[in-house]
């Protein structure tokens, strides 16, 4: 990846950590921690990895996404609305009354959102399901699912892994945010999912673990991932809950709490500091 390419997935990062906490902000609830920690990932699938046009958003042969972890849409309504499905206007009315935003993802209110999600390791389950009815099809679609760590503690995922294997789902590609972080505490402190990467392999995954605000590391891994044949591959996204926000970063209250007034300043100053600092480089 050349420097100027690289220069503008990190501007589009910023841009939609900055519409992810206005829209928290302006719901008074929310889920900004794993929204600003998954905003690289979801950057490069938009903006670089997967073959969508919100011109046609429901374009039969389009890749498809699925946000497992429901709870962090605002970081992927910010993605959509940067790409062009709706106005960067409609954050501000995320999980308002009559708005087209919820509180989980609605593919029936919302342009770009392929499966509505929101009860923990579903998603991964309807994934693997259009995965498989690409097969099916003839058709050369792909299908990536973001799941949170916190998340596969659920017994669904695991049964949606085994299919996935024994389906030999090589067009389904699946993220996890690793950020250490969930509700309650550490993923030590509450039921740990560790080792992450050795668990998708006893389950027939490909596995690679990568940094997932590094770009050249999303770039190889996502190219690594089309070139597995036989088997579905799941890329660990080490990761930051809370990042670009200085205040929010590793600090576990941040899960499910919305900024107040004070903080959202505070925050959107963070972002507006390192969006200058790219755009002047």
């Amino acid at each position: 990846m050349n420097t100027a390419e690289k220069k503008d997935l990190q501007i589009a990062a910023c841009k939609i950590r900055m519409g992810a906490i206005e829209g928290v902000y302006h719901a008074k609830s929310g889920h900004p921690g794993g929204s600003l920690s998954a905003a690289d990932v979801l950057t490069y699938l938009y903006f670089k990895e997967m073959r969508v046009d919100p011109t046609r958003p429901a374009d039969e042969d389009r890749d498809r996404f699925v946000l497992s972890k429901g709870h962090c849409c605002p970081a992927l309504y910010a993605t959509l609305a940067l790409k062009g499905y709706f106005p960067m206007e409609e954050l501000q009315k995320l999980r308002h009354i009559g708005a087209m935003l919820q509180g989980h993802p609605n593919m029936l209110d919302t342009p770009g959102i392929d499966m509505s999600t929101g009860s923990l390791g579903q998603g991964v389950s309807t994934a693997c399901g259009m995965a498989l009815a690409a097969k099916i099809m003839g058709k050369d679609y792909r299908v990536y699912s973001m799941l949170g760590d916190g998340e596969i503690e659920e017994g669904q995922v695991w049964e949606a892994a085994m299919f996935a294997s024994h389906k030999k789902l090589d067009n389904l590609c699946l993220i996890v945010d690793n950020n250490d972080l969930q509700i309650d505490g550490t993923l030590d402190e509450v039921c740990s999912p560790y080792p992450i990467d050795e668990k998708f392999r006893a389950f027939g995954f490909d596995a690679v673990i990568i940094d997932g605000h590094d770009f050249d590391a999303i770039e190889e891994a996502f190219a690594h991932a089309r070139e597995v044949k036989g088997k579905p591959c799941v890329i660990i996204a080490k990761t930051v809950k809370g990042k670009g926000v200085s205040f929010m970063e590793n600090q576990v209250g941040w899960h499910g709490t919305a900024p107040n007034q004070e903080q959202y300043e505070v925050a959107m100053q963070d972002l507006k500091q390192a969006l200058a600092a790219l755009e002047v480089e």
